[in-house]
């Protein structure tokens, strides 16, 4: 009995170091401005996915049939965050492949939305359905429009 509790204190206290550790479980840790700053950006950029992401993507980001691709678990975000937020202001047209799917569906394009907006909807999109990857700054996102191909 001694030894069972004794195990059981020691996962629970792994458990409680590895989920206070930083984005799974790497050693590292964001100051309490960054905490704040992140749960902004996430708040705002779930109502900003609702209003111009989630008809196509769906709530849960799993797409819209052979429609409209998933963004959770997508293979094509994985390497793409560079271009995110291109694809979100200037939309995307052509064949894509996301996860062994062809989708050839135009995303249409976005222009009204802020810098800001654009950050936060990456953000949240970056930071949801099992991916961890922490806050797309504003500041980021700027450079990576300047860098959109045309």
């Amino acid at each position: 009995m001694k030894n069972n509790m004794i195990r059981g204190l020691a996962l629970l206290l792994a458990v409680f170091i590895i989920s206070c550790s930083g984005k799974g479980g790497e050693n590292k840790e964001m100051s309490h401005s960054e905490n704040v700053k992140l749960e902004q950006y996430m708040v705002t950029g779930s109502k900003l996915y609702t209003i111009h992401c989630s008809s196509c993507h769906q709530s849960e980001g799993q797409g819209l049939a052979k429609l409209f691709p998933p963004l959770s678990g997508s293979d094509y975000l994985d390497d793409k965050l560079q271009t995110v937020p291109c694809i979100i202001k200037n939309g995307l047209s052509g064949e894509i492949t996301v996860n062994g799917v062809v989708y050839n569906q135009p995303m249409p394009a976005i222009p009204q939305l802020t810098n800001l907006e654009i950050a936060e909807i990456t953000t949240y999109i970056y930071n949801s359905w099992g991916r961890n990857h922490g806050i797309v700054n504003v500041k980021d996102v700027e450079k990576m429009l300047e860098n959109c191909k045309k």
